[in-house]
């Protein structure tokens, strides 16, 4: 069972903390308990009764109305507002929402309803990966358990897999990626996801995954010649370590063009190798394998 603060209930639920405290006071929407140290804190209803309370209110819904709706009418009426709103924000608040009871059915059907009326890559650039920056706030504060983890990723890696299984594989005379992670970063999502744009450009891909040792991937790039290197840092190296890891890369790889994306990279402030560029996010690696 989550414990959240009401800083963590403001920043997935989009409602202002001061907001949330009103509401407490003059509709009785949460009932938070306390710590022994009188900090409040709010359970997994809570927040999913929050989340649903703001798609209704953010899209025009008086408070005064929402407070008097019993849960089962509340619910009821988010899932017709999910049914007639175009809004990015209840999609991915309904899968914030099936993520906490580890629903898979429901989550599993929202995300293949996402894909059907979107287009793969639009749901995953537009909902599924503000969906997972979202939820990074839980994984932080320890709201997430393991289970749910897993639970996420592994609904989400199966559909990016399916999807790259769809792709014809391109000749060996075409530009060739080759796509890894370092050793000890096992964030997998958005690398599989460069995997499929470069399938979809036409390219020769070779994915080596999570955690590859670098000897492995000297190998692997000597057997194979790969024009393009591609991979994501999220847990490490560290900010220390990050300048002498960069020219690593640089100087064992010369001959290839080398694509990095990750939140790791956002504090570092040093000289590439002349052969590194950085990218943000999935668009901007599209536009530079186009």
């Amino acid at each position: 069972m989550g414990k959240y603060s009401i800083k963590e209930l403001e920043k997935l639920s989009g409602i202002k903390a001061h907001t949330i405290r009103i509401w407490e006071k003059r509709h009785r929407l949460v009932n938070p308990q306390r710590t022994q140290t009188n900090i409040r804190y709010y359970s997994d209803d809570d927040l999913k009764k929050i989340i649903s309370v703001s798609v209704l209110n953010n899209h025009g819904v008086k408070i005064s109305r929402i407070a008097g709706l019993s849960t089962d009418e509340l619910n009821h009426r988010v899932s017709e507002f999910s049914e007639s709103k175009n809004s990015i924000e209840i999609y991915i608040d309904q899968l914030v929402l099936a993520m906490i009871d580890m629903e898979e059915e429901k989550f599993e059907k929202t995300l293949a309803n996402l894909i059907l009326k979107f287009g793969f890559e639009k749901a995953i650039v537009e909902i599924v990966f503000p969906f997972l920056e979202k939820i990074g706030v839980l994984w932080l504060t320890n709201n997430i358990t393991p289970a749910q983890e897993h639970f996420v990723s592994n609904i989400i890696r199966q559909k990016l897999i399916v999807a790259i299984d769809g792709l014809p594989l391109a000749p060996k005379t075409a530009t060739k990626v080759l796509l890894f992670l370092p050793e000890n970063e096992l964030h997998e999502l958005g690398l599989l996801f460069y995997y499929y744009l470069a399938r979809q450009a036409g390219m020769r891909t070779y994915y080596l995954g999570q955690t590859v040792p670098h000897k492995d991937l000297r190998s692997v790039y000597e057997a194979h010649k790969p024009d393009i290197l591609v991979t994501s840092l999220t847990s490490g190296p560290s900010l220390k370590n990050l300048p002498g890891y960069m020219a690593r890369l640089g100087n064992d790889f010369a001959s290839a063009k080398i694509y990095i994306s990750g939140s790791a990279l956002k504090k570092a402030r040093f000289n590439l190798p002349s052969n590194i560029t950085i990218f943000s996010n999935a668009l901007t690696f599209k536009s530079l394998i186009a």
